[in-house]
């Protein structure tokens, strides 16, 4: 498997997060809450690890919005980790309103590359975001 720096600093963001421990395992579901920012949820999506064959797990981040008693993401990032590589990539991107979904793998697996510098890169200032304003999960 090839994975580029971008994917190391991910990992290493969802480490600073406190989303991947020392030793590749991953929190339980939680919510991270800062003061003056949207709460940040994580989910572990563990019926679709292993997605691809690369052996990873799957992982939601989501900031949600509520609008006529509806929860709406803003935005919502599904993430493929793979810590025996200590890497991890963007899967998908979505947001509610307006509606955007954009995948980096179609079902049959296929590579977008666009897609995957763009939500990367994408993954990467916003992780910096989350750490910058005082997010994180703690034991």
């Amino acid at each position: 498997m090839m994975m580029s720096t971008t994917n190391k600093l991910i990992y290493a963001f969802l480490q600073r997060l406190g989303i991947v421990g020392p030793e590749g395992d991953l929190r339980e579901n939680g919510r991270s809450q800062s003061p003056g920012f949207m709460d940040l949820v994580y989910e572990r999506l563990e019926g679709t690890d292993g997605y691809l064959g690369c052996g990873g797990a799957v992982i939601s981040l989501a900031h949600y919005f509520k609008q006529n008693g509806d929860l709406c993401q803003d935005p919502e990032m599904v993430i493929l980790v793979h810590p025996s590589f200590h890497t991890a990539e963007a899967f998908s991107y979505q947001q509610a309103i307006p509606p955007v979904y954009q995948e980096v793998y179609s079902g049959s697996g296929r590579l977008n590359t666009q897609a995957k510098i763009d939500l990367d890169s994408f993954l990467v200032t916003w992780l910096k975001n989350l750490v910058d304003q005082g997010h994180g999960f703690r034991t």
